[in-house]
């Protein structure tokens, strides 16, 4: 089965109904683009900011998971939805949820780092205020191959790519929210180190820019090969991107340049040993 993926970039405002109905209408219209497997961009539901996640929260199998495995079903698709905040008990997390085509949930993450940042003269912002970090790998299997999701600041920690790999991986979704301090110096930077890093395919989707938005998302959504070339990327805007990728490029550039072969674990180990 070919894998064609869909990227959908979207605006999000205040009101959790809105952007469901948006996300909605991206869908369908990337299914008709011939999309199989659609990813969401991270907290989808809300805008993304702390004080909203408590306020946004949801309870698994709640409102909007019902609405993501109602559109998986409906649509014959896999679905990666984006992250929305989670709550169990008293604690809330940044969580994603996958379904597959019959709209059962077959996998689950919670971000594992959280974005506690403070760049002087840029960004400051603090997950760790409302939210608590996750500590499970999100793999799953598909008739495309192995994946996982991460969440985007688990995107700067190479140990948990490199980990997903060594289980099997062959293609990482990272649904994003860089924002206009990190993005234009991170952005691709990350995703394509992480490639080459793993030779694997990584798959970000993030949110439209809102300049409305006391957070504004860098955009720029992409797909990034084994080898770690850049091969379809959106802009700031409000966009879909729908793009075939051939995993089999994945052990073909493993066969090439075997660096997962030639890995030392008998001295990496001695790191964290001290």
């Amino acid at each position: 089965m070919e894998l064609k993926i869909g990227l959908i970039q979207m605006k999000t405002v205040d009101s959790k109904e809105e952007n469901l109905m948006k996300a909605e209408k991206m869908i369908k219209e990337a299914v008709g683009k011939g999309a199989n497997f659609i990813v969401l961009p991270e907290m989808f539901n809300c805008p993304y900011e702390t004080s909203n996640f408590i306020h946004y929260a949801e309870e698994e199998r709640g409102r909007t998971w019902g609405f993501l495995a109602k559109i998986a079903k409906e649509n014959n698709i896999y679905l990666v939805g984006g992250s929305i905040p989670e709550i169990e008990g008293d604690k809330t997390y940044n969580t994603s949820y996958v379904f597959n085509n019959t709209g059962a949930q077959i996998a689950k993450h919670r971000k594992i780092h959280l974005f506690d940042i403070d760049v002087v003269g840029g960004q400051k912002f603090k997950e760790s205020d409302t939210l608590t970090s996750g500590n499970d790998l999100a793999i799953f299997v598909t008739p495309f191959g192995k994946m996982a999701v991460i969440i985007c600041y688990d995107l700067r920690f190479p140990e948990l790519s490199r980990l997903l790999v060594q289980k099997g991986v062959k293609l990482i979704i990272v649904p994003a929210s860089f924002n206009m301090t990190t993005g234009p110096l991170h952005w691709e930077l990350l995703f394509r180190a992480r490639a080459v890093d793993n030779q694997v395919y990584m798959i970000g989707a993030a949110g439209a820019r809102n300049y409305d938005s006391s957070y504004i998302g860098y955009g720029n959504s992409l797909i990034v090969d084994p080898f770690g070339k850049i091969t379809d990327k959106l802009t700031e805007r409000e966009e879909i991107l729908v793009t075939e990728i051939d995993i089999a490029q994945v052990e073909a550039i493993r066969n090439q340049i075997p660096v997962l072969k030639h890995l030392r674990h008998d001295l990496y180990e001695l790191i964290y040993k001290k």
